[in-house]
């Protein structure tokens, strides 16, 4: 049996844009189910997250240390959030994210360009066709 293809989405900010592929949990199905929407990005640290009108609960599986380029779900905030490096709470270089967040997926480039979007850019995120 083959496991179905993982989503994709697309986010697009005004100097740039970066593509995703989401597992299958039920945080990514909620957030399928929104798009396409479009929101304000705000920045902390090497972060950006903007609100998405999506409420869940926290997964089993939510981490407040991730790697760079993780999609990552903040419950407490409706948010997506998308570290690219430290945060002002992080110990070292870790990505350390303001509370256990629900893991999605990962950012398909380089999460660097994400260094380019400014707090208050209007963000657009897109499900891709398979």
């Amino acid at each position: 049996m083959q496991t179905p293809p993982s989503l994709r989405i697309r986010i697009s900010w005004p100097a740039g844009h970066l593509t995703a592929s989401l597992d299958d949990t039920p945080t990514s199905q909620a957030l399928a189910k929104a798009l396409p929407l479009v929101s304000t990005a705000r920045t902390w640290g090497k972060e950006v997250y903007f609100d998405t009108g999506v409420s869940v609960s926290r997964e089993t599986g939510a981490r407040e240390v991730v790697e760079p380029g993780t999609v990552a779900f903040w419950t407490d905030g409706d948010a997506l959030a998308l570290p690219y490096g430290p945060t002002p709470i992080s110990q070292g270089d870790e990505c350390r994210l303001a509370s256990p967040c629900n893991v999605l997926g990962r950012l398909d480039g380089d999460p660097g360009l994400l260094a380019t979007v400014r707090d208050g850019e209007p963000v657009r995120v897109e499900l891709l066709e398979a």
